[in-house]
């Protein structure tokens, strides 16, 4: 009989093969989970291609292989999760994970060139799917027969699913690093806090939820659906057990006032007019005793781009005037993290196809989304 140890030890390696094989067979290359065809696949092919600086699709492949085989020494964790399907008003969010990562190429700076980043690709998105506890047993064979070849493939298929599942298999592969999502619509907020919320509470850890948004987002069901853009946060809440470890920033629209959430829900919110009538460092110091006071050891950041005033980020879904401007975004993020370490981050809402008209959009709204992005990167890859 093999010693514990050695037993351990293959154990662990059986579990990393598992995980690297489910995420090569989930995930797309970067810039890859929207499935195109026709329409819009050759400048797909053209912005994976200088992604990871190869000539063809074969060269794309190998690249992405390589990335995921890096996964064990990563310390940040890129995840695109190119899916609309869970928001509300208007769409657009599934273009964001191609397009942000676009922007940085273009400005010399492409994701994955950061010591310690890897950039695991994209969830391969149905376009129509959202999770798959919405799907019939038959859908769900239809899809994996798609997907995977193979309609009993023990696999999911709908995005927020896989999202949940690859997060967890780049905790066995990289169990240290900080898993980063690219939306899509708030929705995926969900599998992305869920999964980082799990990873620490094994640890023996507490997990405070820093969230910017121009929405509470705190609806248990909207029209019967339980996990969307307008419900995720209230979700993450009941695991945070409503004790006050959900702090958000830059409320400015909802059908109840800030005395409702607070008193019903346990969460702090300050609204938009309160952030801009007070100093931000008053502000951090309040969340950092907050959080202190609750026991809070490591923070998720949720960032949707709304809760940014549409001035400097017009290209979302639901803009809504009054917001947060992006220094005050970034200096409460980077006040709260110098404080607490950061134990995984979702970026979201941000939709390229949307504010045309505006002038000097969208590439405004991505480059304040690559300054958020840098934030949550640094913070990630600090100490």
């Amino acid at each position: 009989m093999a010693p514990f140890g050695r037993k351990d030890r293959r154990a662990r390696v059986t579990a990393r093969a598992r995980a690297l094989d489910r995420l090569r067979r989930i995930l797309a290359p970067a810039g890859g989970g929207v499935p195109l065809f026709s329409t819009g696949k050759a400048a797909q092919q053209a912005v994976q291609r200088g992604l990871y600086g190869v000539s063809d699709d074969a060269a794309v492949a190998r690249a992405h292989a390589d990335r995921l085989a890096a996964l064990p020494g990563a310390r940040v964790v890129l995840l695109g999760v190119p899916t609309d399907t869970g928001a509300g008003f208007v769409r657009g969010a599934n273009q964001a994970p191609l397009a942000i990562r676009a922007h940085a190429l273009s400005r010399g700076a492409p994701l994955g060139a950061e010591p310690g980043l890897v950039d695991a690709g994209d969830v391969r998105v149905v376009p129509h799917l959202l999770a798959d506890d919405m799907l019939s047993e038959e859908q769900v064979r239809a899809c994996r027969a798609a997907l995977y070849g193979d309609p009993q493939a023990p696999l999911p298929v709908a995005p927020l699913d896989m999202a949940r599942a690859a997060l967890d298999d780049v905790r066995v592969l990289a169990p240290e690093a900080v898993p980063i999502v690219l939306g899509g619509d708030h929705s995926v907020g969900w599998p992305a806090f869920a999964a980082a919320f799990e990873h620490a509470r094994r640890a023996g850890r507490r997990v405070g939820l820093l969230h910017f948004d121009a929405h509470t987002d705190l609806l248990p069901h909207r029209l019967g659906v339980r996990i969307c853009f307008a419900t995720w946060a209230y979700h993450a809440n009941e695991l945070l057990e409503r004790d006050g470890r959900l702090v958000q920033v830059g409320i400015r629209a909802s059908g109840r006032d800030r005395a409702h959430w607070e008193g019903t829900l346990g969460v702090r919110q300050y609204w938009a007019d309160e952030v801009a009538g007070r100093p931000v460092e008053a502000i951090v110091a309040e969340i950092v005793e907050r959080f202190e006071a609750r026991g809070v050891d490591r923070v998720y950041v949720s960032n949707d781009i709304d809760g940014t005033d549409p001035a400097f980020a017009a290209a979302t879904g639901t803009p809504e005037p009054g917001g947060l401007a992006p220094e005050q975004v970034r200096e409460i993020t980077r006040g709260v993290l110098a404080r607490f370490p950061l134990c995984g981050a979702d970026l979201v809402e941000v939709a390229p196809p949307l504010a045309h008209e505006a002038a000097g959009e969208p590439d405004r709204t991505l480059a304040t989304a690559l300054a958020y992005l840098s934030d949550l990167v640094t913070a990630a890859t600090a100490g």
